[in-house]
């Protein structure tokens, strides 16, 4: 799953032409990474509405930002002593014996509501590193 942002790509080319190529990859990175903050904020609110013992809550981790295929990306993933990583897509998309687990559809759920905060939150770290 990931989110589509159009626009940004414009403002960073235009960032990039006018502070330099290092330069703008901090203010990208610092940008990817409050954003993904966001998310993993409403990330572990939709988790804590199933939580057990909360391994899920506590394992989920942000990457370093990485350059792949010309893009900054951030990864969310889950990583831990717990290895939940193993489990999360069952909860996800449910099983043939559990179709409908408690859990299901939380990320994607977790996506839509981050949506719009996201997005202003990267506006403002841009305008902010500008």
């Amino acid at each position: 799953m990931s989110v589509n942002i159009r626009g940004n790509s414009e403002l960073l080319r235009e960032i990039e032409r006018r502070l330099g190529e290092q330069r703008s990859q901090q203010i990208s990175d610092r940008a990817l990474l409050a954003g993904a903050r966001v998310f993993v904020e409403e990330l572990k609110r939709q988790f804590a509405t199933f939580k057990d013992q909360g391994y899920s809550l506590e394992e989920i981790t942000i990457s370093e930002p990485t350059g792949k295929a010309g893009q900054r990306t951030v990864k969310i993933h889950w990583r831990g002593p717990h290895d939940r990583y193993r489990i999360i897509h069952l909860n996800e998309w449910g099983t043939v014996n559990n179709p409908n687990p408690r859990g299901k559809g939380a990320i994607a759920k977790a996506m839509r509501n981050a949506e719009n905060a996201y997005r202003e939150t990267i506006k403002r770290e841009l305008r902010r590193g500008i």
